[in-house]
């Protein structure tokens, strides 16, 4: 087995604590042993009789200011959005008329503090990365109480990166930034336990932590799942949707055979030769929306009975050490998903809710929708589909034309409100009143953007 001192001494050097240290070293002894951490289909079956949102909906969801007092919203705060050729935090990334999805969460805080009279809790689980303009932009909210860092902020850990050769912490002296990765969002755990957060929001009165992903805005703290979670007296509770075509390839929910525990199951834990029975959304039918609902109380026993981390299933992935250079050393970083948790807690569950509460921007494609009247921005800061949609977005297929933030604004916004699918490649540009219905193609061949006039477009496809 590896010597893992070498990487005890570079984090313990690096400010991190023992919570991450601990949780590193688990994974870190699992690759040593080779586990590849894949879950073969023959090991799980089809999660099956879910309770669902709207069969609780029925209950009264007027606020219940005794338990919103015991809770606690936690934003994932981490992610540049690079991908989409953005420098800074994703969460300051417009949405609408010039407000982000930071103002949109404190728009979701305040409503809930109002309807409650209580002072509901808001933390940004930020990155290094994250951390400098997130809490600079939250100085506009100094009246609302959510400008003072220590209050605010739940700061997210870095692991080293391992050199694939020796199975040693990687050296690059021409950026020694490189030499660190994040640890995915599954950090959430000792990240609370290293902060003192935990501790500190139990012996504030916290018991129940509702945690999501800042780029999802449909995910809002509902005091009618507070209620059945709160109820139930389960540790864990996680938000799962019914898996559409453009979900083939996220996480889906099962059930372990052999203890009938509920699990969470990623595509870089699938075999090759299960993907096709991963991707099949009629036998996989529920969708991680890495929303989820944590009895802060329970989950401190669960850490204290798991020598301070809990067991989470390890995540390889095989990358360079500097990702524009693929000749750089050949390095593997460990990685956990905090959804991953369900399958640590005996009698842990999940709820169906509708894809209203499930906007996430990953893509451009994404962004294109969510800015698109397909989708509402609600006065409390929720956004969500429109209703006539009943649940399906639209599919939306863009080329490379279209890979980054100001070449969607170069597009334009058409409505997609009707809109089933819509395919776009090659230089466009939507004029303003242009309307899409079922199925649209566009296709332009030349490198001369070409205009789409107003009007309405249904079923078609067009060359240019």
């Amino acid at each position: 087995m590896g010597n893992f001192t070498a990487f005890e001494k570079k984090m313990a050097s690096a400010g991190m604590g023992e919570a991450v240290i601990r949780a590193f070293r688990r994974n870190y002894e699992a690759l040593m042993r080779q586990e590849t951490g894949m879950i073969p289909e023959t090991s799980i079956s089809p999660a099956d009789g879910l309770a669902s949102l709207e069969s609780l909906s029925a209950q009264a969801d007027a606020a219940d200011a005794a338990l919103l007092s015991q809770a606690v919203v936690i934003k994932l705060n981490g992610g540049l959005g690079t991908g989409m050729g953005l420098q800074g935090p994703k969460s300051l990334l417009a949405v609408r008329d010039g407000v982000n999805f930071l103002d949109l969460m404190v728009r979701q805080i305040m409503d809930l503090r109002k309807r409650s009279g209580t002072a509901v809790r808001l933390l940004l689980m930020n990155s290094f990365s994250t951390s400098r303009e997130t809490l600079a932009h939250l100085l506009h909210y100094h009246a609302e109480g959510l400008s003072d860092t220590g209050e605010v902020e739940l700061m997210q850990n870095q692991i080293p990166k391992i050199d694939a050769r020796t199975m040693e912490p990687v050296e690059w002296p021409a950026d020694p930034e490189l030499e660190w990765c994040p640890p995915g969002h599954g950090d959430l755990y000792p990240a609370l336990v290293g902060s003192g957060w935990l501790d500190r929001l139990l012996a504030e009165g916290v018991r129940y932590a509702f945690v999501s992903n800042s780029d999802n805005l449909g995910a809002i703290l509902d005091p009618v799942i507070l209620r059945h979670f709160a109820e139930s007296g389960s540790a864990f509770l996680m938000e799962v949707t019914r898996r559409t075509a453009a979900d083939r390839k996220g996480g889906h929910l099962a059930v372990r055979t052999t203890d009938g525990r509920l699990l969470l199951r990623e595509v870089a834990q699938c075999p090759e030769e299960d993907l096709e029975a991963f991707q099949d959304i009629a036998r996989h039918r529920y969708f991680n929306t890495n929303s989820l609902w944590i009895r802060l109380d329970l989950l401190k026993e669960q850490l204290e009975a798991n020598d301070g981390s809990l067991p989470l299933p390890m995540i390889r992935n095989s990358k360079t050490v500097d990702p524009r250079d693929k000749k750089s050393t050949p390095v593997v970083q460990l990685e956990t998903a905090m959804g991953a948790a369900i399958e640590c807690f005996q009698g842990a569950s999940a709820i169906e809710v509708p894809r209203s509460r499930f906007a996430p921007v990953k893509t451009t494609s994404d962004l294109l929708a969510l800015r698109s009247d397909a989708y509402e921005v609600l006065g409390n800061g929720q956004v969500r589909l429109a209703a006539s949609r009943e649940g399906v977005p639209p599919v939306i297929t863009l080329s490379d034309d279209y890979k980054l933030v100001d070449q969607i604004e170069a597009l334009g916004g058409p409505s997609l409100i009707d809109c089933a699918s819509l395919s776009v490649k090659g230089p466009i540009h939507f004029e303003s009143g242009v309307i899409l219905k079922g199925d649209v193609a566009f296709e332009n061949t030349g490198s001369t953007t070409q205009n789409v006039k107003a009007g309405v477009y249904q079923d078609q496809q067009i060359r240019f």
